[in-house]
C-alpha cells in the first residue's frame, strides 16, 4: 500500500501538557504546528520560542504552517529553529520561489498552502520548487471545522498535474481529516493528512493515528 504520512496538529492539543500530548503522538510521522499572527488569519498561537522547544523535545519531523503575513521574513526562521518543512500561504509570499529555493538551500522543505477559495493551477508553472502543496479544507484560523468535500477536485487535479510531469510533490491535507474521511482525500489523491481534534480529541491517540493511516493507504488513488 502506498505510504501515508499522518501529521496531527497540536492546535488541538493541550498546551499546559504539551510535552505529554507530544509523546502521545509518537507513532505519528510529523508534527503539524500551526503559526498564527492574528493578522493573516483571525487567530493568534504560538510562536519561535514554542516552535524551537517542541524541535527540541520531539524525536518526529515538525512540519510548520505558517498562516501569517511576510512569510518571506519568518520562514526562514523557523527552518534555522529546527523545522523539517514549512508552509507559507498563497498570496502572503511576496516572492514565493525566491522563498522556496532558500528555504530548501537551508535543508528545510518548501510548502505552498492554497486557502478553500483559492485556484490550485496558479502553481501549476512553480510546482517543482515545492516539496509539499498543503491543501485546506476548512477555512484556516481554527481547529475543529467541518470538512469540505468540495476541496477533492483541486486534489485531483493537482495530483493529475504531479503525475503528468513525473513529480515527487506530496500533496497534504489539513482540515477535517478524521477515520471517517481520511478515505475520501486519499483517494482523491492526498499522501499526508493532517488530524487535531480526531487525534487529540481520541481516547487512545495511537489508535487514532493507525487507524486514520490505514483507511487512507486503502484508498490511495496513485
Amino acid at each position: 500500500m502506498k505510504k501515508i504520512e499522518i501529521a496531527p496538529s497540536i492546535l488541538s492539543a493541550d498546551f499546559c501538557n504539551l510535552e505529554r500530548d507530544l509523546k502521545a503522538i509518537a507513532n505519528a510521522d510529523l508534527v503539524h504546528v500551526d503559526v498564527m499572527d492574528h493578522h493573516f488569519v483571525p487567530n493568534l498561537t504560538l510562536g519561535e520560542p514554542i516552535v524551537k522547544r517542541i524541535c527540541e523535545v520531539t524525536d518526529l519531523p515538525v512540519d510548520v504552517h505558517l498562516m501569517i503575513e511576510d512569510p518571506d521574513r519568518w520562514a526562514p526562521e523557523y527552518a534555522r529553529l529546527g523545522a523539517s518543512s514549512v508552509s507559507f500561504h498563497m498570496g502572503a509570499a511576496h516572492a514565493p520561489v525566491r522563498l522556496a529555493r532558500q528555504l530548501r538551500d537551508m535543508g528545510c522543505k518548501a510548502c505552498f498552502a492554497v486557502r478553500p477559495a483559492e485556484p490550485v493551477e496558479p502553481i501549476f508553472d512553480i510546482l517543482d520548487e515545492f516539496d509539499m502543496i498543503l491543501i485546506m479544507t476548512v477555512e484556516p484560523g481554527f481547529g475543529g471545522q467541518k470538512f469540505l468535500d468540495n476541496q477533492m477536485a483541486k486534489v485531483r487535479r493537482l495530483r493529475d498535474e504531479i503525475t503528468r510531469r513525473g513529480l515527487d510533490t506530496k500533496i497534504q491535507v489539513d482540515g477535517g481529516v478524521s477515520p471517517k474521511t481520511a478515505h475520501i482525500v486519499a483517494e482523491a489523491g492526498a499522501d499526508v493528512l493532517v488530524a487535531g481534534s480526531a487525534v487529540y480529541g481520541a481516547d487512545d491517540r495511537a489508535a487514532a493515528i493507525d487507524s486514520i493511516r490505514e483507511k487512507a493507504a486503502a484508498a490511495y488513488r496513485d
